[in-house]
């Protein structure tokens, strides 16, 4: 029988939070979704997962909760990235970071990993990172990545990487959607980028302004998300055979609220 697993992009701030609350629910009914990953690494301010956004994602249906560069942003959210294993960073952080980038349970697994090209931080190799972590997922029949990463090429290696050993890599960090969704040829499905959950006239759900004004200037200033106005909801389907593991399909579920 399909499963049918839905990814959300990054979902940026309270209007980000307030999107999904209204959307989420009548998707998972028309769509039949069995199973709801999203990136909350930048739910909180725009910066940073909390405890109490975590618990609002929670709350509308999401099942797990990856990451990437921004999760260490609140440091509250510590003490949860070591007990609550539905909240993921990723794995290829220095070893002794605190909290896990894989999810496992019945046969389902869901792996966060994140790229190094532009990323301006240092971290293991995303490919041997994913190769050990495959090393101890053999049990696990339907295995989803978020591969949290800046450049496309790097997302694209990535899923050619491991293609026929993962049933979807999907990336995310740009915030903007990608329009290569294909399923490869060993049956993994494949998503440059979701996309983002935010408000639609943002810099990529921060305000217009100050992104402006550090263009000009190279001056620092603060970055807040737009909390009112239209926002849109980036996302993608997968049809999953539960047997093989494979990708059946894939689609782009996106949608615009005023």
């Amino acid at each position: 029988m399909p499963l049918n697993v839905l990814v959300i992009g990054d979902i940026v701030g309270k209007l980000g939070r307030r999107t999904v609350a209204g959307l989420l629910p009548e998707i998972k009914r028309s769509h039949n979704i069995d199973f709801v990953i999203a990136n909350g690494e930048n739910t909180a301010g725009g910066r940073g997962l909390t405890p109490a956004t975590a618990q609002e994602l929670y709350e509308c249906g999401i099942d797990v909760i990856t990451s990437g560069n921004h999760i260490w942003e609140n440091r509250e959210i510590y003490p949860s990235l070591e007990k609550d294993r539905r909240i993921l960073r990723p794995i290829n952080y220095p070893e002794g970071t605190i909290g896990c980038g894989i999810y496992a349970s019945d046969g389902l697994a869901v792996v966060n990993v994140m790229g190094r090209t532009f990323m301006g931080v240092h971290l293991d190799c995303p490919f041997r990172a994913m190769d050990a972590a495959l090393n101890k997922l053999r049990g696990c029949n339907i295995i989803i990545v978020d591969l949290h990463a800046e450049a496309t090429s790097e997302k694209i290696a990535m899923g050619f990487y491991l293609d026929g050993r993962v049933t979807a890599v999907f990336g995310t960090h740009t915030h903007v959607p990608t329009s290569d969704t294909r399923v490869l040829a060993g049956g993994t499905g494949y998503v440059s980028d979701v996309g983002m959950v935010g408000a639609v006239r943002s810099v990529l759900g921060m305000a217009v302004e100050p992104v402006i004004e550090r263009f000009l200037t190279q001056l620092p200033n603060r970055f807040d998300p737009v909390e009112k106005g239209a926002a849109v909801f980036n996302s993608i389907l997968f049809q999953i055979d539960d047997r093989s593991g494979k990708t059946l399909s894939i689609q782009r579920l996106d949608r615009e609220v005023a």
